[in-house]
């Protein structure tokens, strides 16, 4: 093989190398910008919003007009307009109002937007619930624990909602919240009832409870092995709650249990401890300032509340299998773009530095050619094109290429045993060339007279 042949295979190498370099560098670069799904499935429970009316949660109770409720507000300090369903601990709020003149006003739930403000505009009182939701004007006291919504939708209890409000108008600390409710074991008779009718289908609907069928397309998809459901009326304010869901939860441990006390819902069997809070504060923290206000039926409650059970499922709360995941290329070999981009520049180097020069290999050893001056300053002029062409741009290239056509004419020359005198000729050709080269890049070694100089040429 020619040294002019080995030569253009090296440099081929080399520009080789430094591409694929840039190459792998900006595939890098543009993955950098991937995001990342962490889910574990679209959850087919619906996210659509619904507008008032449209869920059946507003009653027939109507108020009177505002000018008759600040009457009746004006006559007694507690005022209850039928239909209300609010309750609380008189002697907590009598001791939290003290010897100010705060008026309540209570209202029904399910009021619609008319009526709901016809309560709110009755200024002589302080505090209006509507339904058991707790405000006076612009401020409103609001559950915020599991002890909190369970008192309230359960029963209807808003004592803890209304003596913070008080105490907020009074310019008081607030009170801490406290649970009073209270619990009881089923009696046996009130157990085998309830048993046989879960067992026959799975559902039992307590005197009282207006839901008349279970969600199912919400039940299948937030508990597709099956659930037993029991769904209570709301409780009396103030009496002992039949603890229906640890009993069933002893009986059958491996069983899902949904009970269902009015409005609140409360979860019971396998994974209950992890999920049981999670999935209540939730549901409760997202819907609960609404069912204060409305008057749904038990039946659209519970399917809100399985659609949010089916939302936590696909998280992954129930160790859920991880989706199907195509091999990706780029995710598994981009760890091991960095280091085959280092590579790639050290072959460039290795093929670049002067070393490689010395060594002979880019035009031949001076030893394998004619001892002559004319040969060596050809072998030297080349190595310094060679050298001077990694820092060559737009300006100084034309020079170095008319340099390398003269380089090239003067090694035929050679080769083909012309006169000495014209090979020279072309030496002293292509040294301008290469002189106005290192000229344009600014770098006095790369003279040929200096560069021939100081090497061996």
């Amino acid at each position: 093989m020619t040294g002019r042949r080995l030569l253009r295979y090296i440099k081929l190498a080399r520009w080789a190398l430094l591409g694929a370099a840039m190459a792998i560098l900006l595939v890098f670069l543009a993955a950098q910008p991937q995001s990342i799904d962490v889910s574990y499935g679209q959850s087919p429970a619906p996210s659509k919003r619904t507008l008032e009316g449209d869920a059946d949660e507003l009653s027939d109770a109507t108020v009177p007009s505002t000018a008759e409720m600040s009457a009746m507000v004006d006559a007694a300090p507690v005022v209850r307009l039928p239909g209300s369903v609010a309750s609380w601990d008189e002697q907590r709020v009598r001791a939290a109002i003290g010897d100010q003149d705060i008026r309540i006003l209570v209202a029904p739930p399910g009021l619609d937007a008319a009526e709901r403000e016809r309560v709110r505009e009755v200024a002589n009182a302080a505090v209006q619930v509507l339904g058991t939701e707790v405000s006076s004007g612009l401020r409103q006291a609001v559950g915020s624990t599991i002890p909190g919504w369970r008192a309230q939708f359960a029963t209807g209890d808003v004592t803890n909602q209304l003596v913070t409000l008080i105490a907020k108008l009074r310019d008081a600390p607030p009170p801490a919240d406290r649970d009073e409710l209270r619990w009881r074991e089923p009696s046996g008779p009130e157990l085998a009832a309830v048993l046989a009718d879960l067992r026959a289908n799975g559902l039992h609907v307590g005197a009282g409870a207006t839901l008349t069928r279970l969600p199912e397309d919400p039940a299948r998809a937030a508990f597709p092995g099956g659930a037993w459901y029991v769904v209570l009326p709301a409780q009396p304010y103030g009496r002992p709650l039949p603890r229906y869901g640890p009993a069933l939860a002893r009986l059958f441990p491996d069983r899902p249990i949904v009970v269902m006390y009015g409005n609140w819902i409360e979860y019971h069997g396998p994974a209950a401890a992890d999920f049981a809070d999670l999935a209540g504060t939730i549901f409760y923290a997202q819907f609960g300032n609404r069912l204060s206000q409305y008057d749904y039926p038990q039946q659209n409650v519970l399917g809100a509340y399985l659609n949010q059970v089916t939302a936590i499922r696909y998280a992954g709360l129930f160790d859920r299998p991880l989706p199907y995941r195509a091999f990706d290329p780029l995710r598994v070999a981009l760890p091991a773009l960095p280091w085959v981009f280092a590579g790639c520049v050290a072959g460039f180097m290795m093929l670049s530095i002067r070393s490689l020069r010395r060594s002979g290999i880019l035009g031949g050893r001076l030893d394998d050619l004619p001892l002559s001056t004319t040969t060596a300053r050809l072998a030297g002029l080349t190595a310094l094109a060679v050298e001077v062409s990694l820092l060559t741009d737009a300006r100084s290239n034309p020079a170095l290429t008319r340099g390398i056509g003269k380089l090239q004419a003067a090694r035929t020359a050679l080769d083909e045993g012309l006169p000495d005198r014209h090979a020279r000729k072309l030496l002293d050709d292509a040294a301008a060339e290469l002189d106005d080269t290192a000229r344009m890049v600014g770098i006095p070694g790369y003279r040929p007279a200096r560069y021939l100089q100081e090497r061996v040429f």
